[in-house]
């Protein structure tokens, strides 16, 4: 897989794992070249707990991706999330030696280096630092200070905090399944890639991805992401109440809740039956609708008010802080009927169901574009782009040393301001994270 165009991106759930190829084509969209979809065995939760099952199944994924790809893959990038992820808010400044000097990248790295440096519970450790805004000199909410004078440089930031075994886990059965490792994205993020239109986040929005095992919360607004969360239920918990609450097995459970369940049971007339066929020789159970969809409600409208509560402590009621464009729902769970309606009414919010269809190429076929892969669209969306800007950079950096010498300098400063805010999104602040992946990969080659 040399080609440089194309990516791979794995996303290791509770339910599945997908490993997805993709590459860009003519226009900017993402053609989706292979597919490969898996049973998840051994992730409870978005986390590892059985190392042997979880490589099979990614081993199974990858091939049936090689299989409809006709392509060899060697290197993916992987998702992480899980109830192990937390999210902090931090402040911290640095004191400049020379405020004559303009403020460049190495200040701001200097100074996020430094929350790099703040004491984790145990086990812990800091794998994402997004800077929100800055303050020179007391002057608040600088988006850029890069080419600015000042003494003390000061930032309000985000910081995301994972369980380090939990992350290395996943890294050993990604190494275990025979493949190499090009990049680690927070599935949060990625879903938001492939679903949140910018206008959309510089508005306010509140991302809300239900997976299997997990509900992801990532909340923007002016662009940046201001606030991550992840609630332990998920799909998986509604299936388990309704296959307590009929009682019938996990499969009929499941099948249940695609074919007939509702998060509404008032549009559910009580005569509406549907017929399960019994275990070995026993008789057929009968279930209503009405109660299928009360089981699934319940479940549902605890999930919602678990997510509207961080989306409150975020502080959307603070005016400065309101979510103009509301909730973009995302993930498996996201199919369910109604739900839309139900987090609307809950939430107050205005709420669409979101698909990564708008990136995909025109020819893709409607199942992929469904909300169930947005994460493995924009994981895929991500390595792309980061091929993209490197190879931008590169030619920056080209066009930099045929230039004059005298004008160099200018030239790169130039040349990175490009860069520094491609898609909206600061490009220093995708460093970081990507600093901390080297360092991770860096590990997992050591203790082969």
């Amino acid at each position: 897989m040399e080609n440089n165009n194309v990516a791979v991106g794995l996303d290791i759930g509770t339910t599945k794992i997908v490993a997805m190829i993709g590459r860009k084509n003519d226009y900017g969209k993402m053609e989706i070249m292979g597919i490969g979809r898996s049973k998840s065995l051994g992730v409870h939760r978005g986390v590892v707990n059985n190392i042997t099952q979880t490589i099979q199944s990614i081993q199974q994924a990858i091939q049936d991706a090689e299989t409809s790809s006709g392509m060899k893959i060697t290197e993916v990038i992987v998702g992480i999330a899980g109830q192990h992820i937390r999210s902090l808010q931090h402040s911290d400044y640095i004191t400049r030696n020379d405020s004559e000097l303009v403020i460049d990248e190495d200040d701001i790295d200097r100074l996020c280096n430094q929350v790099h440096k703040l004491v984790m519970l145990p086990g812990e450790e800091i794998i994402h630092v997004l800077p929100q805004d800055f303050k020179i000199d007391g002057q608040a909410e600088v988006k850029e200070p890069v080419g600015m004078y000042g003494g003390r440089l000061e930032a309000n930031f985000h910081v995301v905090v994972g369980q380090v075994s939990s992350i290395r886990n996943i890294g050993r059965c990604v190494k275990s399944a025979g493949l190499d490792l090009s990049g680690i994205t927070l599935e949060p993020l990625a879903s938001a890639n492939a679903v949140l239109s910018q206008e959309e986040k510089e508005a306010g929005v509140a991302l809300i991805d239900i997976g299997g095992g997990t509900t992801d919360l990532a909340i923007f607004k002016d662009g940046i992401i201001r606030h991550t969360a992840v609630i332990p239920f998920g799909g998986n918990v509604i299936t388990e109440d309704i296959k307590e609450g009929c009682s019938i097995i996990e499969k009929q459970a499941e099948l249940l809740k695609i074919k007939f369940g509702s998060a509404w049971p008032g549009e559910n007339k009580d005569n509406e039956i549907v017929s399960i066929p019994g275990l070995r020789g026993r008789e057929p159970k009968e279930i209503t609708l009405k109660n299928l969809s009360k089981i699934i409600h319940a479940r549902v409208v605890e999930i919602v008010e678990q997510v509207y509560l961080e989306i409150k402590n975020y502080g959307h009621e603070e005016q400065k802080k309101k979510l103009i464009a509301g909730i973009v729902l995302t993930g498996g769970g996201a199919q369910l009927r109604h739900l839309k309606q139900l987090t609307e009414y809950i939430t107050g919010m205005d709420t669409r169901v979101g698909y990564p269809n708008e990136h995909l190429a025109g020819d893709t076929d409607s199942e992929t574009a469904s909300p169930m892969y947005a994460t493995a669209v924009g994981l895929v969306m991500n390595i792309l782009e980061s091929k993209e800007r490197s190879l931008q950079l590169k030619r920056s950096m080209g066009a930099e040393d045929t230039s004059q010498t005298g004008n160099k300098s200018n030239a790169k400063e130039g040349g990175e301001a490009e860069l520094v805010y491609e898609n909206g999104a600061p490009r220093e602040r995708k460093r970081f994270f990507d600093k901390w992946a080297e360092k991770f990969k860096e590990f997992l080659d050591n203790a082969e």
